[in-house]
């Protein structure tokens, strides 16, 4: 019997699986680590802490099995953060992540002074505070000394993949997310790597998700590692959405609208990226920066209790905006912030509870306003799914069918890529829409969209 592992390098922690030749899920652990916001708009980690926590969970996962067995690991995980390693590839300073927005000033510069028309051509996609390439410009700007240092830029999950191989490699669908990749050629865009002032050495060679790229000897295996892929494009493969026409919507800490493309598309609207997909092919994709963690905050936060996800109903009059870190889709604002309108002195705290959900759900209906096509129906992965109460909610804001799906998400999309394997993804249940709070969704959903112009304006700085 053949095994694979498949890892998640997720925002709070990393988790991984254990398949065997058949797709099934033998084992699968988590390792938490910590997440540091030092000033206001900062979100950064500790490269190293991922790496300690892969290791330990690595001899978790595979205590009891023959390791030997082990053929092949797949990486996946948050996008767009910035590593920077020196020239014997040690850490330069904190990673910083795909929910970092203290780029204001150098996104603005890159689509209003280099411009959005010139971004798209080169890399297929305009400028937002969480990509990669604000970043360096920040790192250039503020820490020039880390700067000069600096001999390898990479990714997070490929970053463990160093560690594993040695090998340093990316994936195209990862690299998308950059704003130094060129999205139509499937390679680095040579324009965006002479204004950041970087040279192509300093970049990860590209692969496509499931080319190997070497072979860790590590904790006792001999495995082959692939490039892997971003964690959506991970998700997507495990949820098997690799076909022009399916869609699927993840709800973790962040949220998106992941719908493939048979070819290379330039967005009508570029608050949709366009990236491409593990599977060789292009997909579009709606992100949302705070999905199930604006739950968890109001419960751990606000609540300070294990109160979970009330039901609430179409009818409640209280509105939530879930811009807990800034908003990608479809504003592009790393200022605006969160906000309750509506608040009286009846408000209960399961009105707060159904407003929260409620505005996840119009910020997802958001990107799926934005996409060319109609979706009809999608799988939903992610801890979102935990409750069937959001699902229903979700379907009636969405006014379509929704299939929950059993398996890891990313983690698992790591693993089929490992073991080259294509499986139907199993679904826990299935939410059709109620054409009564269908209705009612819609007309909240009209108010809801009032809600950023009024408040865009309050949130922007000096």
């Amino acid at each position: 019997m053949s095994f694979y592992i498949g890892i998640d390098l997720g925002t709070s922690a990393v988790k991984l699986i254990l398949t065997d030749s058949t797709g099934a899920i033998l084992r699968t652990v988590s390792k938490d680590y910590p997440l540091f916001q030092p000033h206001p708009h900062w979100s950064e980690q500790n490269p190293e802490d991922w790496w300690a926590a892969v290791c330990a969970a690595l001899e978790e996962l595979t205590a009891g099995f023959d390791t030997a067995e082990v053929k092949g690991i797949g990486v996946g995980g948050q996008m767009h953060g910035l590593v920077m390693l020196d020239e014997n590839g040690s850490v330069l300073r904190p990673a910083i992540l795909w929910n970092d927005t203290r780029t204001g000033k150098e996104t603005a510069y890159l689509n209003d002074v280099v411009g959005k028309a010139s971004l798209q051509a080169w890399t297929g996609n305009i400028a937002f505070a969480g990509f990669t390439a604000p970043k360096i410009l920040w790192v250039k700007a503020h820490e020039p000394d880390v700067f000069a240092k600096c001999k390898k830029i990479c990714l997070p999950k490929d970053y463990i993949n160093y560690r594993l191989t040695g090998v340093f490699a990316t994936d195209v669908s990862d690299a998308s997310g950059t704003l130094y990749f060129d999205v139509a050629h499937r390679c680095w865009s040579k324009e965006m790597l002479a204004l950041l002032g970087i040279d192509e050495a300093m970049l990860p060679a590209v692969f496509e998700s499931e080319d190997v790229i070497g072979t860790t000897t590590l904790f006792g295996l001999s495995a082959a590692v692939v490039a892997g892929a971003g964690d959506n494009a991970a998700a997507a493969i495990g949820t098997d959405t690799v076909n022009a026409g399916q869609c699927n919507i993840s709800l973790g800490t962040s949220g998106t609208v992941f719908l493939p493309t048979d070819a290379y598309v330039k967005t009508a609207n570029p608050a949709l990226h366009s990236f491409c997909h593990a599977n060789g092919k292009w997909h579009l994709m709606g992100c949302i920066l705070s999905a199930a963690s604006c739950n968890k905050w109001l419960n751990e936060t606000v609540l300070q209790s294990d109160y979970g996800i009330g039901c609430g109903k179409p009818e409640n009059a209280l509105y939530f905006l879930p811009y807990l870190s800034g908003e990608r889709c479809p504003h592009n604002d790393g200022d605006v912030r969160g906000a309750f309108v509506g608040l009286t002195h009846t408000t209960t705290r399961e009105d707060l509870q159904a407003a929260v959900l409620e505005g996840v759900s119009f910020a997802i209906k958001d990107c799926v306003a934005l996409c060319p096509t109609a979706i009809r129906s999608a799988t939903v992965c992610g801890g979102g799914t935990k409750s069937k109460t959001w699902m229903q909610m979700l379907s009636n804001v969405l006014g379509i069918e929704l299939h929950i799906i059993e398996n890891e998400g990313p983690a698992y999309g790591g693993a089929l890529l490992a073991a080259k394997q294509r499986h139907a993804p199993l679904v826990k249940y299935t939410v059709a829409p109620d054409p009564d709070a269908v209705a009612i969704y819609a007309k909240k959903y009209e108010k809801f969209k009032q809600l950023y112009p009024m408040l865009k304006a309050f949130y922007q700085e000096d």
